[in-house]
């Protein structure tokens, strides 16, 4: 199985890409999966503005950045969102990324580490909304970090508690990629 991690935040200093990195760190060791960090920062992506609705589109965009975008996430079987809490919710970069494609995402499984004010967990909740329109399942375990207790001058210092809470996210993560899986080949 191949899993993305994918760092939802553009903004210019995010913390996110400490997060990220702190998840391939703390999963790579792993050998039921492989993992790999995803920057959306990346990849420049405009706003949606496509006639084409992306389900319609089958994998095939006319933008090339969205097209770069959507061959990258097409080679996972599952992700998790490294995701902020912008303002009680989802990410408007973030949003418009997922929203960019279509067949890239559906029956496949994903999981939320977020980050916040309040651990993120606002945004976790919208995600599961979002998410189960494409049929992705998304796994019960996440993880939520405290930007009050758990950042500060030094970086990331996440609670002991939150690796273990990770490798069980991971658990159900990789078990649900791999159920996804079967749908897929259908």
């Amino acid at each position: 199985m191949k899993i993305a991690i994918v760092v939802g935040s553009i903004r210019e200093g995010r913390v996110g890409s400490s997060v990220g990195s702190w998840v391939l760190e703390s999963l790579g060791h792993r050998d039921d999966a492989t993992f790999e960090l995803v920057e959306l920062a990346d990849h420049h992506l405009p706003l949606f503005t496509s006639r084409t609705l992306p389900a319609a589109a089958k994998g095939h965009y006319d933008d090339p950045a969205a097209q770069a975008w959507g061959d990258t996430i097409a080679r996972f079987d599952g992700y998790i969102f490294v995701t902020p809490e912008y303002n009680h919710g989802i990410p408007g970069a973030f949003k418009n990324a997922y929203d960019t494609l279509g067949v890239e995402w559906q029956h496949k499984a994903v999981a939320f580490v977020s980050y916040g004010a309040n651990d993120g967990v606002r945004a976790v909740e919208q995600w599961r909304q979002v998410v189960a329109n494409a049929s992705m399942f998304a796994v019960r375990a996440s993880v939520g970090l405290s930007l009050f207790s758990e950042f500060g001058h030094g970086g990331l210092r996440p609670s002991d508690r939150r690796t273990g809470e990770l490798a069980a996210m991971a658990d159900q993560l990789v078990a649900a990629a791999r159920a996804m899986a079967t749908l897929r080949a259908k």
